[in-house]
């Protein structure tokens, strides 16, 4: 008896896993020691003005460097960096090779002659070729040919807030594209493909906006009929792969008989992706059938767990725009990383390069703080995580630990994110930051991976990707239990360490109903991310197909897609987090409570009602001998 603990739920409040909130505060220091040390050594002046080939930063007087014949400029009235030839992109190191200078102004017409050049000169006070070059020889002096732009001079724009001469026509940096991507073998196709999205943009974003309202839509329906959610959804399923799988033949059969009529090569790609689309939409509704027939034993527990569920979101509203404050806070942070991260790539000295011209190299121990700001990319954006999380899991532990619903406090969201902050930061860092100690292998194995791709042996392949397997299998693993150690850190106030201890005893003694529930569950979810893809996708077909004719929809109606399950995904990924922690809630409810006075239950008649389904469910499938006993004190 003495082994066993006794759990308080909301009794008592107080501070874990300090330490690891201040190893993750010292971090947080080394991380703007980062961002200063780049702003102090100029790099913030050289991202946003620019600076020229022989290290002059543009719209200022610079230092001379050593060795360099054009460094140490006044270029006060030169405030616009232009490349000599802006299309010459370095594919290996992701970069503009070009001469660059810094001028007056932008050309904003094409200029085909050095005579062309001469004149935008002597108008403009803007000299595009190099330094040395006097404007008045530009088309006598046979220099001319290696220090002027490469013709004919695009028309160009100065990029808002970064100084740079961008051309106006981005066909160059649609090669740039199509060198990337290696399974198009015809310029033209992506060519195409871009003109179609650029045509298709309002489409496409009415289509997005489509999906977000889907998803709050489902959103509402889950909190007021989650009774007959279940059913209605995969009724809905069925008819939506059904329907999508017709439409996508009917399409391919009409648009294949007029075939003859139309023989351009737009009409040509439409119709082969109509047939690929079609093929793809009818193996899915297969699987998808299959799946559904196995899993209909058990879909009453599902329609139990969603009620209780769905009671939780009448009764916290505020849940539902969790994804909206964590997706925000992740791009605020996402901006400010990137932003560092440009101020890295100009930091250092100025150094000499093998073609006589500057480069900003950092040298001794600084240059590995491109790794301690990588580490803090993943470490941060797990924490922002883990602390909506934690927030979710705080406001369901107080709503089922309440046994009085009108007590519940006036906005449990902000007394749990009130907790998360004065108690449980942590907590957070820690369990955060696990998950980055995975995270961080994996993804130099996949680096290794792709840098060897086509040098390796097949044995070598073999076990990098069985590694980043295994990694990522325990990534997901630790990613569950750390949800549920917050949550048992939300219900007793325990540190990372022994809550995950606990919460792993509780999920291992509830094994069966772990995977009945889980399953059953995520199965569901899944089926909602696939209605609102399918209703998405099924309108964006209505519609690109008004114009089949002159444009290519293949990567419009892909992007329309994926994010409609994006969306899904983030406002459904609540949900789910709600029924994970409400287990957890009832299976430490019931090993600790037996209704007695003094130890009554916290759960309500609605999950009694679940677990008596669930038995019955489970003794069905010819596993419910365990379950019986477990449920006897009931």
């Amino acid at each position: 008896k003495s082994s066993k603990r006794e759990w308080k739920p909301l009794e008592d409040h107080s501070c874990t896993d300090v330490p690891w909130l201040l190893l993750f505060i010292l971090f947080c220091v080394g991380m703007g020691f980062i961002c200063g040390f780049s702003i102090a050594t100029g790099a913030a002046a050289r991202l946003l003005s620019g600076y020229d080939s022989y290290g002059n930063i543009c719209g200022q007087k610079n230092i001379k460097v050593e060795g360099i014949e054009n460094s140490g400029l006044d270029l006060r009235n030169k405030k616009y960096v232009f490349f000599l030839d802006p299309c010459n992109i370095d594919l290996v190191h992701q970069k503009i090779k070009s001469l660059a200078l810094c001028v007056s102004a932008c050309p904003r017409k094409e200029l085909k002659t050095l005579a062309d050049i001469q004149k935008f000169a002597e108008t403009n006070g803007s000299a595009l070729c190099s330094y040395e070059l006097e404007q008045s020889k530009y088309t006598t002096d046979p220099r001319a040919a290696k220090l002027c732009p490469k013709f004919p001079v695009p028309e160009s724009a100065p990029i808002p807030f970064f100084h740079r001469c961008a051309p106006v026509n981005i066909s160059c940096y649609a090669k740039f594209a199509e060198a990337l991507i290696t399974f198009v073998s015809d310029s033209s196709v992506l060519h195409r493909l871009i003109s179609g999205v650029m045509t298709s943009k309002e489409i496409i974003m009415g289509l997005c906006l489509l999906s977000l309202v889907l998803s709050m839509i489902l959103m509402v329906i889950i909190r007021y009929i989650s009774r007959v959610l279940v059913w209605i959804l995969t009724i809905l399923v069925i008819l939506g792969s059904l329907g999508g799988t017709g439409v996508l033949w009917w399409l391919y059969a009409k648009q294949r008989l007029s075939a003859s009529a139309v023989e351009t090569q737009i009409a040509k790609d439409n119709l082969q992706a109509l047939l690929i689309y079609a093929i793809s939409a009818t193996v899915f509704t297969v699987i998808l059938f299959l799946i559904m027939l196995i899993m209909r034993k058990r879909v009453a527990l599902t329609i139990a767990l969603f009620h209780v569920a769905g009671k939780v979101f009448i009764h916290l509203p505020l849940l539902v725009f969790q994804p909206f404050w964590t997706f925000f806070v992740l791009i605020l942070f996402w901006t400010y990383w990137i932003t560092v991260l440009l101020f890295l790539g100009t930091t250092g000295s100025p150094v000499p390069n093998e073609e006589g011209f500057v480069e900003f190299r950092m040298v001794g121990p600084l240059k590995y703080m491109w790794w301690y700001h990588v580490v803090g990319l993943i470490w941060i954006s797990e924490f922002i995580l883990a602390c909506q999380q934690m927030t979710v899991a705080g406001a369901v532990v107080t709503y089922y630990f309440t046994r009085e619903k009108r007590n519940l406090p006036f906005t449990p969201i902000l007394a749990s994110v009130n907790r998360l902050v004065c108690y449980h930061l942590g907590t957070v860092a820690k369990g955060s930051f696990i998950i980055t100690l995975v995270k961080i292998p994996r993804m130099i194995l996949m680096y290794i991976h792709t840098q060897l791709k086509g040098k390796e042996n097949a044995c070598a392949r073999c076990m990098l990707k069985a590694c980043i397997c295994c990694l990522w299998c325990l990534e997901k693993c630790l990613t569950y239990l750390n949800q549920n150690a917050y949550t048992a850190t939300a219900i007793n106030s325990t540190n990372f360490c022994t809550s995950a201890k606990d919460a792993f005893v509780i999920l291992v003694e509830n094994a069966l109903r772990v995977a009945a529930i889980n399953t059953v569950g995520d199965f569901m979810l899944f089926l909602g991310k696939v209605l609102i893809v399918c209703c998405t996708g099924l309108a964006g077909i209505m519609l690109l197909n008004y114009q089949r004719d002159y444009t290519i929809w293949v990567l419009p109606l892909i992007i329309v897609c994926l994010f409609a399950f994006l969306v899904a995904h983030c406002f459904l990924s609540i949900y789910e987090m709600v029924v994970d922690v409400l287990f957890l809630c009832f299976a430490i409810d019931t090993k600790y409570n037996d209704g007695s006075p003094g130890r009554e239950f916290y759960m309500d008649k609605v999950l009694m009602e679940f677990v008596e389904d669930s038995r019955k469910c489970m003794k069905d499938a010819g596993r419910g001998g365990a379950e019986g006993r477990e449920l006897k004190p009931m």
